[in-house]
């Protein structure tokens, strides 16, 4: 499998997304930051319109056992924890939501996150498609700032940790 293949799919993939896969791409196989920053894009984003069309469906699919139900309903709820911000303030809050580069908020999370907030398709297309370029270009602005950049991301994942812990306590 190439250097491109693993990066476009790894944005593919829940979790990862263009996070992991634009700092695969340019420190783990070499790649010019913008060749990184557009496939991961088009990876995050080819996800995205399937995402949005069959959540509903597996939804109710998932309702129907047990085991299924019980995972969608933690999903859903820790989604929905996440996604005051979609909640009050809608396809921009979407777009805002998926734009934060942290783990849990990519275009997975957003996708569900419109399901939960009923957010109509195309807004939640072009807002997950938004939030999806402002997080690559954060992130692959932080990659390639090199150490400086990792450090920087590392001390503002720990400053919003820290803010959320303070808000919850």
């Amino acid at each position: 499998m190439t250097p491109t293949l693993k990066v476009f799919l790894l944005s593919m993939a829940p979790i990862s997304e263009l996070r992991g896969a634009i700092p695969l791409g340019v420190w783990g196989y070499g790649m010019p930051p913008l060749k990184a920053f557009l496939i991961a894009i088009v990876g995050n984003l080819l996800a995205v319109i399937p995402l949005l069309l069959l959540i509903k469906p597996a939804h109710r699919l998932a309702m129907k056992f047990s085991l299924t139900r019980k995972f969608f309903e933690w999903m859903l709820e820790r989604t929905r924890r996440k996604g005051e911000i979609v909640e009050k303030y809608e396809a921009i809050g979407l777009m805002l939501f998926v734009a934060i580069p942290l783990p849990g908020t990519g275009a997975w999370t957003g996708a569900l996150a419109a399901f939960l907030f009923d957010i109509p398709f195309k807004y939640a297309v072009v807002s997950i498609s938004l939030g999806v370029l402002i997080a690559g270009i954060i992130v692959t602005v932080f990659v390639s700032a090199g150490l400086t950049g990792a450090i920087a991301a590392g001390a503002i994942l720990l400053a919003v940790a820290t803010y959320n812990l303070y808000r919850k306590i």
